[in-house]
């Protein structure tokens, strides 16, 4: 059984679109996490079909990502995919990345948008504040990849009996793939299109999340 696990703050312009998009890719069991928006995001997300959980304080997207991760766990998930409710991701990029993880028994595939063309990064994003979060992972986490900060991420069973995201912000991508290595689990690189919007977290948020970090130690 696969779930879609969609943390969402604020969405409502988009998450009726996204929800729909997974169903008709034949995903049944899309699983939003509302992180105590104060928009319509919750509602429109029931209205669209999904599954609503709701914090009722804003504690950010890792937070939201493990409400989902737990719920989609007890309700016998055997694979879970992280997919943001920014409209940013493209449905069909899933079956292709499940077929990864269950031919070559993987437990983690990590979405990547260097490994094709589809994804028109801005300038500044690719080839400054992309390749410098690059390094801050592999400084913190010991693996290298091609896109440190991806949201799409396809998880086995077996790996969300081992993951737990302890990072509340935008801090629990790197500490994700810190707990693949430390766990030692079977893991690759899958390509996936990203559309732009807006730049996204910046440089400030980019401190935040080495602060976090640190200040986290991954514990």
């Amino acid at each position: 059984m696969i779930f879609i696990v969609v943390p969402a703050h604020n969405e409502e312009k988009t998450i009726g679109r996204v929800i729909r998009g997974l169903f008709e890719h034949g995903f049944a069991n899309v699983l939003v996490v509302d992180d105590a928006s104060d928009d319509a995001t919750g509602r429109l997300a029931v209205e669209a079909g999904a599954k609503v959980l709701r914090h009722e304080v804003n504690r950010g997207q890792g937070a939201a990502l493990q409400t989902g991760d737990e719920q989609a766990f007890n309700s016998g998930a055997e694979v879970v995919i992280h997919f943001d409710a920014d409209g940013q991701f493209n449905p069909e990029d899933i079956s292709p990345a499940v077929k990864l993880l269950r031919k070559n028994d993987l437990d983690v595939v990590l979405g990547s948008r260097f490994l094709d063309g589809r994804s028109k990064i801005p300038w500044f994003k690719k080839y400054i504040i992309l390749p410098i979060s690059r390094w801050v992972n592999y400084f913190f986490t010991g693996l290298k990849l091609t896109d440190a900060h991806n949201g799409f991420r396809i998880f086995s069973r077996n790996a969300l009996e081992k993951i737990c995201i302890t990072q509340d912000g935008m801090a629990h991508n790197s500490e994700i793939v810190y707990q693949i290595k430390k766990n030692d689990l079977k893991w690759a690189e899958h390509p996936v299109e990203v559309k732009y919007f807006e730049y996204g977290q910046g440089i400030m948020g980019g401190f935040k999340i080495i602060s976090d970090l640190i200040i986290g130690k991954f514990s």
